[in-house]
């Protein structure tokens, strides 16, 4: 096989599983270690992928580039609906109790398939025992969820940070580290077998981190877009987090890892 084929076949490999490791290709195309990596060399100067550590990723998985939450919205909506079906599942329908929603695209769809729950049943807002407490610092959650008769809702203030619309900074830390609710409902950009859960905003971070540490149960919500992804701020460590509701099986290592935490995988 002539090198231009093969390093066409490893960047259309990188596209398709979001990343390959030096091992596996040499594995898989009965090279050297060392001619794989002239392979990623040539084809990350031509902009077909970026190398990392024991392998490449594509081209735009950088450590700092984050979408918004509209161009979020748009993107695998089935399995973020099949997910948020899943964490809809872990709260007691016609119960009290308190969660807490991270802001993101997912746990949004969540909270608009709870909205529809409360909403119809109806009875769930009729005495103090059935309403759920939902607390959040995004906006367009809140907006989903307000005035809905099951649900009494609680909004974190702060700084709103236009590309996620959520509030950030050290008042909103500040008042997540006073709460203890039942559940929190954390988004990531990134999870990874060593570097655990990541986002790339340093804000985003530090009140997700907060949120981890205040929770009871900390249930990360995740599409496969996100798995073996490392984005440029750790928030927490994959022992912190009790379970991950995602659409595809972990690889390998990571699965390992989140064995080895301790961390419950949940398929949607």
């Amino acid at each position: 096989m002539f090198a231009e084929e093969r390093q066409q076949l490893i960047s259309g490999l990188v596209a398709e599983l979001g990343r390959v490791s030096v091992t596996d290709l040499a594995e898989r195309f009965s090279i050297t270690t060392e001619t794989v990596r002239r392979d990623l060399a040539a084809l990350e100067s031509a902009g077909s992928l970026r190398r990392v550590h024991g392998g490449a990723v594509p081209s735009d998985r950088l450590s700092t580039r984050e979408e918004s939450v509209g161009e979020r919205a748009v993107q695998r909506q089935q399995e973020k609906l099949r997910i948020a079906q899943a964490a809809l599942a872990m709260i007691p329908e016609d119960s009290a109790g308190s969660i807490l929603l991270d802001a993101g695209s997912t746990t949004e769809t969540l909270a608009g398939l709870l909205a529809s729950q409360r909403g119809s049943t109806g009875g769930a807002g009729n005495s103090d025992s059935g309403e759920l407490v939902v607390i959040t610092h995004a906006i367009p959650i809140a907006a989903r969820l307000s005035g809905n008769p099951g649900i009494a809702l609680q909004i974190l203030g702060g700084r709103v940070r236009g590309l996620t619309q959520a509030a950030v900074g050290q008042s909103t830390v500040d008042s997540a580290s006073r709460l203890r609710p039942d559940i929190a409902f954390v988004g990531a950009n990134g999870i990874h077998a060593t570097f655990g859960f990541s986002t790339p905003d340093p804000e985003e971070a530090a009140v997700k981190a907060a949120f981890v540490t205040a929770a009871r149960r900390v249930v990360v919500l995740a599409d496969s877009s996100k798995l073996d992804a490392e984005t440029l701020v750790q928030f927490a460590a994959l022992k912190d987090v009790d379970t991950v509701i995602t659409d595809t099986e972990p690889s390998g290592e990571l699965s390992a890892a989140l064995a080895e935490a301790g961390v419950d995988v949940v398929l949607a």
